[in-house]
């Protein structure tokens, strides 16, 4: 960084200094994206507005792969640490940015490497399969690392005999196990958004609106997939309503993905999966830290900025890799 001022807004976690209200963010924000020469990433889990000014807009990893064939100096990720971690593993010449560095995971803090670790240690004939959703050091530990949309077939393409550690999401991991009939050591983490849906509301819902189908993301309770019309990913279950011929879905994911799913098919209707609380949908606060304002700043100031160290980056890197080779083999 250039300047104590710098380092100081580094520290924060995020770029707090007041913006001029008369200045137009959307335009300045283009603006700045072009003078930069950066690219912004969104995930599907953003707000609107902000999903409204991305050039890539999806999943943690395929945005992180977009980025990476991009001639982008830098890269500022609207999504969560350990996506834009992600997104300079495969990046590392690159400058990648964060507006908000407080914008965390509750699945990946529920998985800090040094236990995880600890927790390895006791299986030392296990490979060791780690979902995208966590840090670059837990990746860093992993021998490869999978996504909600191909863990099955990652599991399913190891031999039979091959005992595996599952981790950090232990919904994800139970969905596996159901759909390979493989006895996978699950790590006890899970998703603070996928883990409070309600099944009373839900099926009140369901009663409303008879003719829904109910869709729901793999990282999910076991109870709340099991009454689920599709199980997939986020982008899968975009690319679901899509080709579907319903006409009504109760989507059981974080509430950012409508967006895109209403944008897509406008003729149908998409109802949010309420949680076991008030609200009405369920939302990340972590992925809701993100505002026009910071990503602005984020911009003009070209922190905060994702620092990992080069033995992890290659460590980290490894794992993905493998990944990437054997989604290839099968083609995904």
């Amino acid at each position: 960084m250039n300047t104590v001022f710098e380092r100081d807004l580094q520290a924060k976690g995020f770029i707090d200094v007041a913006i001029d209200p008369t200045i137009d963010l959307v335009e300045e924000i283009n603006r700045l994206k072009q003078e930069k020469n950066a690219v912004i990433l969104a995930h599907y889990y953003q707000e609107s507005e902000i999903q409204d000014l991305a050039d890539y807009i999806g999943d943690s990893l395929g945005l992180s792969q977009q980025a990476a064939k991009t001639d982008a100096d830098v890269i500022v990720f609207a999504g969560v640490h350990f996506m834009a971690e992600t997104a300079k593993i495969l990046s590392p010449g690159k400058k990648v940015l964060l507006p908000d560095l407080k914008a965390g995971c509750s699945l990946s803090d529920s998985c800090p490497p040094h236990l995880f670790a600890k927790f390895k240690e006791q299986y030392p004939d296990h490979l060791v399969i780690t979902y995208v959703n966590c840090t670059a050091e837990l990746k860093a530990l992993s021998d490869i690392v999978c996504t909600s949309s191909n863990a099955v077939q990652i599991v399913e393409s190891l031999p039979e005999d091959q005992k595996i550690i599952f981790g950090p999401d232990r919904n994800l991991g139970d969905y596996v196990k159901r759909k390979t009939g493989r006895d996978l050591v699950l790590w006890n983490g899970a998703c603070m958004v996928h883990e409070i849906f309600s099944q009373e509301r839900i099926d009140a819902l369901k009663a409303e609106y008879p003719g829904a189908k109910f869709i729901a993301h793999p990282e999910c309770e076991e109870h709340i997939l099991a009454q689920a019309d599709y199980v997939g990913s986020t982008s899968g279950m975009l690319k679901f309503t899509i080709e579907d011929p319903s006409q009504t879905y109760i989507v059981a994911t974080e509430s950012g993905i409508l967006y895109q799913m209403q944008k897509a098919s406008p003729h149908k209707t998409f109802i949010p999966a309420p949680p076991n609380n008030a609200c009405a949908c369920n939302d990340c606060p972590h992925m809701k830290l993100n505002t026009l304002e910071k990503l602005y700043n984020c911009l003009y100031y070209k922190q905060p900025e994702i620092i990992l160290s080069e033995d992890v980056i290659a460590r980290a890197r490894r794992p993905i890799e493998r990944m990437l080779e054997i989604s290839a083999r099968l083609g995904l």
